[in-house]
């Protein structure tokens, strides 16, 4: 047995039995890959992969009890070569930030800035993605840090902090009713069509809250993934926009007004996680601690295993 069957094996499961994008992901032939797998069936002595003449469909019994531990494994040899690079004294290496759209064109530029200096030999990504493919690509080792509002907090893997807490806002084009509203309330907003954020993205659970707990049924026409394409649609007039307030700060122009939402939806926590099952490099917490100075590498470490208890 060998690591790079071990990683056909993980690629596989990540893309539903496709060897042709699994041979694609790992840089080998397609034949390479379907030797790997025979390999690793005849030296295990069992069927891994439920077959249709060719193809793999899926995984037989004892393919389903191996994936935690193949995950395992390769995580753990990632911790392997994380450590040795670590205490090689190489101040280079790269960061992988998992995070939602809003996070990364609103929240967090000023650390991304104060890290480019901080660190300027590591390589930082951003991976925009949904708040449960963040918390995934945390527990499969493909992101360091991941920061969101939902999503994070379901996984015994993870290890959650809070960043920041906001409010959402409401935004209407230039003379708009609302205006003249003080002070904004759910009803008067409810009166009109609303455009905001898809369910599951930057908060939308509290707007529906708000407004079920207040016995409203607004009418939702169109639901987005980002404030940019709110605020368009807004402008065009296609209803109310309600919107994170780091995001309608942003607004500007003639066009549309900004008002105070902080009575109607509640209080949001974005969060930052880490996998309390990866070694993280120095540079990952001075990413952490620039995000928020309360949040150094002691106390993270500190939390991340007693969270885990």
């Amino acid at each position: 047995m060998n690591f790079q069957q071990l990683r056909i094996f993980r690629e596989a499961v990540r893309r539903n039995f496709n060897l042709t994008e699994v041979a694609g992901a790992l840089f080998t032939s397609q034949s390479g890959v379907s030797k790997h797998m025979k390999d690793l069936e005849a030296e295990l002595g069992v069927e891994l992969f439920v077959r249709r003449g060719k193809r793999l469909v899926g995984l037989t019994g004892p393919g389903r009890e191996m994936v935690p531990y193949v995950d395992r494994m390769l995580l753990d040899a990632q911790n392997l070569r994380t450590i040795a690079t670590e205490y090689g004294g190489r101040e280079d290496g790269a960061l992988t930030i998992a995070t939602t759209h809003t996070q990364a064109r609103y929240a967090l530029p000023r650390v991304v800035a104060a890290f480019r200096a901080a660190c300027p030999r590591v390589h930082l990504g951003l991976y925009e993605a949904a708040p449960e493919q963040i918390a995934e690509l945390l527990h499969e080792g493909r992101a360091d840090i991941g920061i969101a509002t939902e999503g994070l907090g379901d996984r015994e893997s993870l290890a959650v902090f809070p960043f920041y807490e906001w409010h959402h806002a409401v935004i209407v084009p230039a003379g708009h009713p609302l205006e003249r509203v003080q002070p904004l309330t759910l009803e008067a907003v409810a009166a009109y069509p609303l455009v905001t954020y898809r369910e599951g993205f930057t908060g939308r659970e509290r707007i529906d809250a708000a407004f079920a707990a207040a016995g409203l049924a607004p009418d939702f026409v169109l639901s987005a993934m980002d404030a940019d394409v709110i605020r368009t649609y807004v402008e065009l007039g296609l209803g109310v926009g309600i919107l994170a307030s780091m995001a309608a700060e942003t607004t500007t122009g003639a066009g549309l007004r900004v008002l105070s939402g902080d009575n109607l939806f509640g209080r949001n926590t974005t969060w930052i996680a880490v996998s309390r099952d990866t070694y993280l490099r120095g540079y990952a917490y001075r990413f952490i601690e620039l995000c928020d100075p309360s949040l150094d590498e002691a106390r993270i470490r500190r939390e991340s295993s007693s969270q885990s208890d």
